[in-house]
């Protein structure tokens, strides 16, 4: 190939469609099941929001004005790059499929990147700070000032006898259901979605989908959920319930800048004096954070 500008640009934009179409295909993924995305207009989202529920209440009187509490939930955002450096001499020996085979690799990392964020938020779960100031899977979450409700367990997920089942799975769902708001009324949360790496992706779906457990007893758990099963999950016995019915969700993916495609391609660039190579790759800024804990149920499964 005879290496000018046309020659460049040429190669730079079949390598920005094999991208996109990469970033743009519709792929299996679990974090729009357990994460709202929340777009960010600076270079952090203060999400004082946290510290209420809007609820429907009997109009007597004057509107009651729900205040904000003194809770300041700021989530940072990070930058996030992947990038392929292009050598003028494979542009001139044609030697260009393994660039897009990288392009699309780039793209399909892309399209993968609030999957990466939330993962990381439910393995940190038990021991990162949520807005309230608890770590987001803990047994003492406040009440506002009346007592404290628990999203943390550390049961086994177990199908062995229907006593462990409830003992593990069934207590979950108990704790969530029971959730309220700072006001006492129930939120009527549903666990919807079963959350586990694929080490108790087995016992998950035998959970939600078999007539009877091995104990020959009747599994009054079929159908009560859908499974995921995510290989970003760290933990072989950590498991998660959530409730992933309704718009707000437990975690948050926080978009400041989608991905897009960024490039080095001047013919006459430093970099290309001193290392004979192009640049091509993606550039994106978000992060994750933690909305209400009362959504989700994290278990070690360390009992």
């Amino acid at each position: 190939m005879l290496v000018n500008r046309a020659a460049v640009a040429e190669v730079f934009r079949n390598l920005t469609a094999t991208f996109n179409k990469a970033l743009s295909e519709k792929a299996p993924s679990v974090w729009m099941k357990i994460a709202m995305r929340v777009p960010s207009g600076s270079a952090e989202t203060v999400h004082q929001w946290l510290s209420r529920f809007p609820q429907m209440r009997e109009w007597i009187g004057e509107k009651t004005l729900d205040a904000l509490r003194a809770y300041k939930y700021t989530v940072p955002n990070r930058d996030w790059e992947s990038t392929i450096e292009v050598f003028r001499n494979d542009l001139q020996d044609d030697n260009l499929g393994i660039y897009a085979a990288q392009a699309r690799m780039a793209g399909e990392s892309a399209r993968c990147l609030p999957d990466e964020i939330v993962m990381d938020l439910v393995n940190d779960g038990f021991r990162t700070k949520c807005f309230d100031g608890k770590n987001f899977f803990a047994a003492d979450h406040p009440y506002a000032g009346k007592g404290s409700f628990s999203n943390k367990g550390t049961k086994a997920l177990d199908i062995s006898t229907l006593a462990k089942a409830r003992e593990s799975y069934g207590a979950a769902r108990t704790a969530m259901r029971k959730a309220a708001d700072d006001a006492g009324r129930p939120l009527n949360i549903r666990p919807t979605i079963l959350l586990v790496p694929p080490a108790l992706e087995d016992t998950a779906r035998g959970l939600v989908t078999a007539d009877r457990l091995e104990d020959g007893k009747p599994n009054i758990y079929k159908g009560s959920a859908e499974v995921a099963c995510d290989a970003r999950l760290t933990s072989d016995t950590a498991w998660f319930l959530v409730d992933g019915s309704r718009s707000i969700k437990p975690f948050i993916y926080q978009e400041r800048e989608a991905p897009k495609v960024v490039q080095l391609t001047e013919m006459n660039s430093e970099q290309v004096f001193l290392r004979k190579s192009y640049l091509f790759g993606a550039e994106a800024r978000a992060a994750g954070g933690y909305g209400f804990p009362q959504f989700a149920y994290g278990s070690t499964g360390t009992a």
